[in-house]
């Protein structure tokens, strides 16, 4: 007998679909971690990384 994985038939939420896509919005370097407990998305969170330009690559 070989052990599979179940598959929920259960759909996320247009809310929490929504909040999923608003915290990719906008994001151009960073991370967005989605964190499940029993199944379900329990906590969204967005690191967001800021890029400087370096001081020797500064235009004159």
């Amino acid at each position: 007998m070989s052990a599979q994985p179940k598959h929920h038939e259960e759909a996320e939420s247009p809310d929490t679909l929504r909040e999923i896509a608003r915290a990719l919005q906008g994001l151009r370097f960073g991370a967005v971690e989605i964190t499940v407990h029993n199944s379900q998305i329990v906590q969204i969170e967005r690191k967001e990384k800021i890029r400087l330009q370096a001081s020797g690559n500064r235009p004159a």
